[in-house]
């Protein structure tokens, strides 16, 4: 019995992942009203890194065994949490579509399958590139209606591209240093770090005022409860568990999901070519991943 449910559970995890993953374009938009991007990531590092460290003081959790392998951890943290999220809250709070952020992150996993082919030396065959490019064909067909060139900006343009590539280059290093450390213990060492780094922005260039709402207490929260604590450990356990290129590609489920959250929740249009483009996404997905 006990075995039965781990299989389901193990099976379950890409589903999950993608749908919290999903929400946090909603989660974005529903905090930054109240408070500016540096500082409301800081508070949620913050807050992430504290209940991971009481978490991983009553669990007895193992810290990394060498000053070298805790550097490794932050390191890839500071990429993850830092420059990704960093990039794509600097991208909307400075008024491009949510649309045209979701499209240049969504190239991720071309990306970070060219860099697990040139750092880690996975081999990606000819049916992955294909799903690949399927899948970005499809994000394409969903996000299309939803991109606008009227608010770019060349500084937003900078910050989605170093999100794009921050969470590219971060998923192969977090791949190859962070197998043997406890996800507990690493979680403390990257939010830790990320934290200080966006407190150290918001204290040099915003005001750091917070508008303490319901709504913006509510995103707090389910940005470190479902995102920050949920999602990230699940995405650790699929790259630890799994070739850099497979779980990226799962990446390009969000924004087809994270359309939906918005048909059902939002009362958004869902278009004919959006549907299409999800199935093409499904598929392309389903060839990267397929053994």
């Amino acid at each position: 019995m006990v075995s039965a449910l781990k299989k389901i559970w193990i099976k379950a995890i890409p589903a999950l992942f993608v749908a919290l993953w999903a929400t946090g374009f909603i989660g974005a938009k529903y905090g930054l009203p109240y408070a500016e991007p540096m500082t409301f990531l800081a508070i949620r590092m913050g807050l992430a890194a504290l209940a991971l460290l009481l978490f991983a003081w009553i669990t007895r959790a193992p810290w990394p065994p060498n000053p070298l392998a805790a550097l490794h951890v932050t390191v890839a943290g500071l990429l993850v949490h830092g420059g990704y999220l960093g990039g794509v809250f600097y991208a909307i709070s400075h008024g491009m579509p949510a649309g045209m952020v979701s499209l240049i992150v969504g190239m991720q996993p071309v990306l970070t399958s060219v860099a697990a082919v040139l750092f880690l030396n996975e081999r990606v065959g000819k049916r992955q590139w294909v799903g690949l490019g399927v899948g970005l064909l499809g994000l394409l067909l969903v996000l299309g209606h939803r991109m606008s060139l009227a608010d770019l900006t060349f500084t937003s343009a900078v910050a989605a591209c170093m999100a794009l590539v921050s969470i590219s280059l971060g998923t192969v290093y977090q791949k190859r240093f962070f197998a043997a450390v406890d996800l507990r213990t690493g979680g403390v060492l990257q939010y830790g770090a990320s934290g200080l780094c966006y407190a150290a922005l918001a204290y040099a260039f915003e005001t750091r005022e917070v508008i303490w709402s319901a709504p913006f207490i509510l995103a707090l929260t389910w940005s470190v409860l479902a995102l920050s604590l949920g999602a990230v450990a699940l995405l650790y356990r699929l790259i630890r568990d799994g070739a850099a290129s497979r779980v990226s590609s799962l990446l390009y489920l969000v924004p087809p999901v994270t359309a939906l959250i918005a048909f059902v929740c939002f009362d958004e249009t869902l278009t004919w070519p959006a549907m299409g483009g999800m199935a093409l996404v499904a598929l392309g997905v389903a060839l990267v991943v397929s053994r």
